[in-house]
């Protein structure tokens, strides 16, 4: 299965569309669904795969459990959650002059994350089809994470050096 989530604070229909018309056209027989938040006015409804608003939270666990590629928003949550499991997950980010975002936070995510394996990275509409069907060609990720849940060790020391070295 095949897991398309927008995130649940903003809608993001060029995404969905995008993945609508990938299913439609290159994967007919794929099983796919999505969790979607629709715009207040005219939403996009997929033609190739059901979706839903909201789920709950062990809705939205079950089903990510059960997808072998995530297809997300360049949301840090969804992101690390992906990574974490060993999912694989294609990203593309939201952009503020389509009015999907206040800023282009998520443009500059995509461009500083590194390579992780698992990861794939669409700049784009355009991109996307191709960076899904590179995530499906592509050898499942081992069921271990990609990366690991916690922060390095190096990190939370300088972390908590600062916090305590600074000025009350």
């Amino acid at each position: 299965m095949i897991f398309l989530t927008t995130g649940t604070q903003l809608s993001f229909d060029r995404l969905v569309k995008a993945v609508d018309e990938w299913a439609g056209t290159t994967q007919p027989n794929s099983e796919i669904f999505g969790q979607v938040l629709s715009p207040p006015s005219n939403p996009y409804q997929p033609q190739n795969f059901e979706t839903k608003t909201r789920l709950s939270p062990a809705e939205y666990d079950e089903i990510f459990r059960k997808a072998h590629l995530i297809i997300s928003h360049a949301g840090m949550g969804t992101i690390l959650t992906a990574l974490t499991q060993g999912k694989k997950i294609c990203i593309m980010p939201r952009q503020f002059k389509y009015g999907e975002h206040r800023n282009d936070h998520q443009i500059a995510t995509v461009e500083k994350l590194g390579d992780y394996p698992g990861l794939y990275k669409a700049s784009d509409e355009h991109d996307l089809p191709g960076c899904l069907d590179t995530a499906l060609k592509t050898a499942e990720p081992s069921r271990s994470a990609s990366i690991d849940p916690f922060a390095v060790t190096d990190f939370t020391d300088s972390l908590r050096a600062f916090i305590l070295s600074s000025d009350k």
